[in-house]
């Protein structure tokens, strides 16, 4: 009977489960069954005249019904005949028309199932005949050596020209597990099928032959009757034998599929290298010490996402949004960063692989705590991409980066590829963190290798000294953070483009922890907000008097203290329900006030300049001392300062003497410069200082003691001052005001240029709180400094 007198396919059928052995197409078997729904199934095919499909229980299922129990691809056939035996079961008599892929189960009782004909792939006529050739070979050596292997199948199998029918016919007699009998018998190239049936041959000839060869050797040493003696060595023999290489070859075997898998998608150098070492593999012994070398390289190769990318397209309104949800304030870094992007979409959306943004390398410049590294997050949450973080900080060895030669014992890629390897796509977010601490030492100096990763011209072919062939990290989004650009070369500072990140006013901080850092908090210790009641006047003298920094990582570390100790007022009295926290108890909570920033001396004093600096961590005020000791006109500086700002301090004393010597500074007695040594000192002494912005800083300070006149002490100021008397500008303006802010200045003196240039940048607060002024002569600065 064919299939085509029935409907056509897919259908629903009833299932059988069989649990002892796989039936083939056009063989006629008898079955029997006892279990219900399998009788059910019968009953249900006699009835409406259907077909059925016979499956075959998972190995450890037997005898069990269910419905994820069995194998998804049997036999579809009729039923010829059903006997009912005496001792209850039925033995029906099946015949195979087709193999058939189970799809959903439709019914749970008796299991029907949607069913379709498993289609086999069209075949080489030519290369089939061949490979049936050498099967048949491989039948007939099968049939020398097993006494009860069929010998009529020969015959018919020399006989039959169809090899879908001779695979069939072998795999029913030969002797294999479930699993592999399914493998077998749901391949649908017909190729790959008779190449697993000469394999399973030969893998049999050769195990009868040992079983015959270690019955003699084990025969000779034992007497008859130790039956249990003689099974125990044949199994051992045959496991020492067959055991240990079976298991090597399904490992390159493995190796050898993943890398075919990923042979589209790797550069031609590449996959030759991997191949090559592969073979070499295949070679060794697997005791030998280089096997294990090879392995974990082949391994840790194999494992680099090669044609992975995330599909995400690029969208500008989610970078925006996921800024805004992530960051309070930060306008500018956004704008950039949103722009950035809208390049990218719409080169994507035209279909432009290059144009204005490759190989630009955005690196967000600033103090500790203000959100670079989160800015990179943002950007990868909203790009759908994984994240993958770099810490250069202190950074020495070359090969850290580039990776070390497989000649090294311990050798590994460099920290890139293996970020490619947890990031399990080639197109992540990079960040490469803190770029400005990268070492150098006698291992090489790391921003060299740098220089290749950003620059577009040759990060497509990336060569990491373990793999030893190229890798292309051109569809990679760059991200660099740093502290201070000072500390990055030239050539390296030239492949990137600064967005700088600047220090938080103390509103803008206000608004970070009560929207940001408190729900956030809270969430981490388990609370709620209405356990917790702490008014804004707390959280502003929390800021003023406890976390004075640049960004707000002390001031979210601040909140967590006071959390973790409201949970633990909560634990030790259950009656408590809500904590309270307010300027009245807060040192029950915190620890004595911290002061980062030295606030401003409340009365002028001869002698004390307040200056601002800039420091890779936010701006600060900076106080500079003199006095005057009788002496001939020499200057002595101590406080730590560096070469810059001690050639600023004798520009300083020159241009202070010229001053006096043209009677613009009016002193107790003439000369008195060259009768006073001056003693110029910054506190702090400890702490390194350099950088020309404190020239007119010092030159006030050094007219107040030979003037004897006090310096106004609500006055902080910073400005270079050049050898004719000119204020010039300087940077980190933004960083120096909001310290100077912090620190209750009321009027602060900058240079024109600076004022003209970049007063926009400067918050509204600030610029409300602060008499800013521009000064371009050292005249005008004594003008409004000195009392």
């Amino acid at each position: 009977m064919e299939l085509a007198n029935y409907d056509q396919f897919p259908q629903s059928l009833p299932l059988i489960i069989e649990d002892d052995m796989f039936l083939y197409p056009f063989m006629i078997a008898p079955i029997f069954l006892s279990d219900e729904q399998n009788l059910n199934a019968v009953q249900e095919a006699m009835d409406n005249n259907k077909l059925v499909i016979v499956a075959v229980s998972h190995p450890g299922s037997e005898g069990k019904r269910g419905l994820d129990g069995f194998y998804n691809i049997g036999v579809i056939g009729n039923i010829m005949r059903k006997i009912t035996l005496p001792d209850g079961r039925v033995k029906i008599l099946f015949q195979g028309l087709a193999k058939g892929i189970i799809g959903d189960v439709t019914k749970p009782s008796p299991v029907s199932v949607m069913t379709n004909l498993l289609k086999e792939e069209p075949y080489d006529k030519l290369k089939i005949d061949a490979t049936i050739a050498i099967l048949k070979d491989n039948v007939e050596q099968f049939a020398k050596v097993n006494k009860q292997f069929p010998t009529d199948l020969i015959t018919t199998i020399n006989e039959n020209e169809d090899p879908i029918r001779i695979a069939d016919l072998i795999s029913s007699v030969l002797k294999l597990s479930k699993e592999d009998a399914y493998k077998l018998f749901k391949e649908t190239n017909v190729e790959k099928r008779l190449i697993s049936l000469i394999d399973h041959l030969k893998k049999e000839v050769h195990a009868i032959r040992l079983q015959k060869d270690v019955a003699k050797q084990v025969n000779s040493k034992i007497e008859k009757t130790n039956q249990d003696y003689f099974i125990k060595q044949q199994i051992k023999e045959l496991q020492s034998q067959l055991g240990e290489n079976g298991s090597n070859d399904q490992e390159i075997e493995k190796y050898r599929k993943s890398l075919k898998n990923i042979k589209k998608d790797i550069s031609k150098d590449g996959y030759k290298e991997i191949n090559k070492q592969i073979d070499k593999l295949s070679r060794m012994h697997p005791d030998s010490p280089d096997a294990s070398t090879l392995q974990t390289y082949v391994e840790q190769v194999l494992e680099i996402p090669f044609g992975k990318y995330s599909n995400k397209k690029i969208s500008v309104s989610s970078v925006e949004k996921q800024l805004n949800k992530d960051h309070y304030s930060l306008k500018k870094p956004k704008e950039r960063i949103t722009e950035f992007f809208a390049v990218k979409q719409l080169l994507e959306q035209r279909g432009i692989k290059s144009g204005g943004t490759k190989g630009t390398v955005l690196c967000f410049v600033g103090p500790p705590g203000v959100g670079k590294t989160s800015l990179a997050n943002s950007i990868a949450k909203a790009l759908k991409r994984s994240l993958m973080r770099v810490a250069l900080g202190g950074l020495d060895d070359v090969n850290e980066l580039r990776g070390h030669r497989r000649t090294y014992v311990g050798a590994m890629p460099g920290r890139i590829v293996q970020g490619l390897i947890t990031a399990k796509t080639m197109n992540p977010v990079i960040v490469l963190d803190e770029i400005d601490k990268v070492g150098r030492s006698n291992r090489g100096d790391p921003t060299s290798v740098m220089l290749e990763i950003l620059d577009p011209e040759q990060n497509s072919e990336f060569r990491d000294l373990y793999l030893n062939f190229d890798i292309d990290l051109s569809s990679s989004i760059f991200v660099a953070t740093a502290n201070d650009l000072r500390g990055i070369p030239a050539p390296l500072r030239d492949r990137m483009e600064f967005i700088h990140v600047s220090s938080y006013t103390p509103s803008e901080k206000y608004h970070i922890a009560k929207d940001y850092l408190i729900p956030q908090e809270l969430k981490k210790h388990g609370l709620k907000s209405k356990e917790i009641d702490i008014s804004k006047s707390t959280i502003e003298t929390i800021i003023e008097k406890f976390t004075r920094e640049a960004g707000v990582r002390n001031l979210r570390r601040v909140f967590a203290k006071l959390f973790r100790k409201s949970v633990k007022i909560m634990i030790d009295d259950s009656s408590i329900k809500k904590v309270k926290i307010n300027t009245k108890n807060l040192e029950n909570f915190l620890d004595n006030p911290v002061f980062e920033i030295e606030e401003t001396d409340k009365q002028p004093q001869i002698g004390i300049t307040n200056g601002l600096a800039w420091t890779a961590v936010g701006g600060d005020l900076l106080k500079i001392e003199a006095i005057k000791i009788k002496g001939k006109g020499q200057l002595s500086l101590t406080g730590k300062m560096g070469d810059v700002m001690k050639e600023s301090a004798r520009i300083s004393y020159s241009v202070v003497k010229v001053l006096i010597d043209n009677k613009k500074i009016q002193t107790p007695t003439e000369n008195i410069y060259s009768t006073y040594d001056i003693h110029l000192h910054i506190p702090d002494g400890a702490t390194p200082k350099d950088g020309p912005s404190a020239g007119i800083t010092m030159a006030v300070t050094i007219a107040s003691i030979l003037s004897d006149k006090k310096v106004r002490a609500d006055v902080a100021m910073t400005g270079e001052l050049s050898l004719t008397g000119k204020v010039l500008p300087i940077g980190g303006l933004k960083e120096k005001l909001i310290a100077a802010y912090k620190a209750g200045v009321k009027t602060a003196l900058i240079p024109s240029k600076n004022y003209k240039r970049d007063l926009k940048d400067i918050p509204d607060e600030v610029k409300s709180a602060i008499n800013i002024i521009s000064v371009s002569r050292i005249e005008e600065v004594l003008k409004e400094s000195l009392v």
